[in-house]
């Protein structure tokens, strides 16, 4: 039987290919992610890769021990010689921070915007999507903890799906507060459902001890049942008087730039070093939840990873969920055009001066050449299939001439030069 890709994988196809489609086009993968750099570069973001596996111990701290990330869906490398391992990266933002402390990057004018890209990893269940590796874009500033910094974060996050041509899409924002809210936030949230624990999943029996705001976004039916029963208090319910006024700051900066959004006070993030403003991303046409992607400020992170207070805030998107938002709204997604030149030589000792030609040609434009000799007929059909702009056949007659005879498949023009 032959090797297949592993579950929940995809490959990134060529233009023409027999099973291609939005998630699987390599153009339209390379479009988005082009897009989306234009965007945040021309406001000021710079780019950052980071490795696509980092210590265990960082994605753990990073993202938090009681997440279903670090519980259920880490791909760990296990190294020879040592207890400890890498994990191949299950979101962008711990390794980013880790990557500012690691290398001074305090130093550099702030706020510090990036922007970076690639491949994410997750071991969970496979549904549309949603796979074992996807990919995203990933924005981040760093060094400033104003409102205005979170509402121009979000405001690029439309930016960019705006320039893509998507318009059914809606932001979900909410508040988190400080950790003084969050805390009273959490003891309310224990009186609560430890009332009700047995009704409660596995999962979040557990969570009801370590973070029982965690529970608010659980994922088992009988525990969303649970939490409609007992109308549970919004955490916008306990933003302190900094907090609210954070919060207010943002929406009067988005209303002021015409940036459309909804309250959201279900809208969490159950871990220590998140701070104030939370928001998501919603299409309705990417199946499995709607969440394009969600960002959050995470003040207290730098801390967590062993470097001084930095204030953080960022998003992300999957580059799949918002490919299959742009099909489902009809967005023509951009196809790679074909050669602007090709040359045919017509005679087998043609074949090389066709090939010398064609490399010379290429400091003008993209231009390929046939390795072997073909008639007319076969050249025009040959070259319908590749999507060439113009065509040039060389012939004996023509390489004895020093010519070239060119047709324009497009308009149907024809030259000798």
């Amino acid at each position: 039987m032959a090797i297949t890709r592993p579950k929940g994988t995809n490959d990134l196809l060529p233009p023409g290919s027999p099973k291609l489609s939005p998630v699987t086009s390599a153009a339209a993968h390379t479009w988005l992610t082009e897009t989306a750099r234009r965007v945040l570069e021309r406001a000021g973001a710079q780019r950052i890769d980071t490795p696509i596996f980092e210590e265990a111990e960082l994605v753990k701290r990073g993202v938090g021990d009681s997440t279903d990330i670090v519980r259920k869906e880490m791909f760990t490398v296990y190294y020879f010689g040592d207890h400890g391992g890498f994990v191949m990266r299950p979101e962008g933002t711990a390794g980013i921070v880790r990557a500012y402390l690691q290398n001074g990057l305090k130093q550099l004018p702030t706020p510090l915007k990036l922007w970076t890209s690639g491949p994410i990893f997750r071991a969970e269940n496979v549904q549309k999507g949603r796979y074992r590796q996807f990919h995203q874009v990933d924005y981040e500033v760093l060094g400033s903890a104003d409102p205005l910094v979170d509402a121009e974060a979000i405001a690029l996050m439309v930016d960019v799906v705006r320039e893509l041509g998507l318009k059914e899409v809606r932001v979900k924002l909410g508040s988190i507060g400080d950790p003084a809210d969050r805390e009273a936030y959490n003891t309310y949230l224990r009186e609560l459902f430890t009332a009700h624990v047995e009704r409660l999943s596995d999962d979040s029996k557990d969570r009801l001890t370590r973070n029982p705001m965690r529970i608010l976004d659980s994922k088992s039916d009988q525990d969303q049942v649970l939490l409609a029963e007992l109308q549970v208090r919004p955490m916008l319910d306990f933003l302190g008087n900094e907090a609210r006024a954070h919060f207010e700051a943002v929406q009067n900066h988005l209303k002021s730039w015409g940036v459309p959004y909804d309250l959201d006070p279900s809208i969490v993030r159950g871990l220590d070093y998140y701070r104030r403003t939370a928001w998501e991303l919603h299409h309705e046409g990417v199946g499995a939840k709607s969440a394009l992607g969600g960002g959050g400020r995470y003040d207290g992170l730098a801390e967590i990873l062993g470097g001084q207070a930095t204030p953080g805030i960022g998003w992300a998107f999957g580059v799949e969920r918002l490919l299959l938002a742009l099909e489902a709204e009809g967005v023509e997604l951009p196809q790679n055009e074909g050669p602007l030149l090709y040359i045919v030589a017509l005679d087998e000792e043609n074949v090389p001066h066709a090939a010398k030609l064609a490399m010379d040609a290429r400091s003008v434009g993209r231009t390929e050449f046939a390795y072997r000799a073909m008639k007319p007929s076969s050249a025009f059909k040959d070259a319908e299939r590749r999507g060439v702009r113009w065509i040039a056949l060389l012939g004996s007659q023509e390489a004895k001439n020093g010519t070239l005879s060119l047709k324009n498949l497009k308009d149907g023009e024809q030259r000798v030069v």
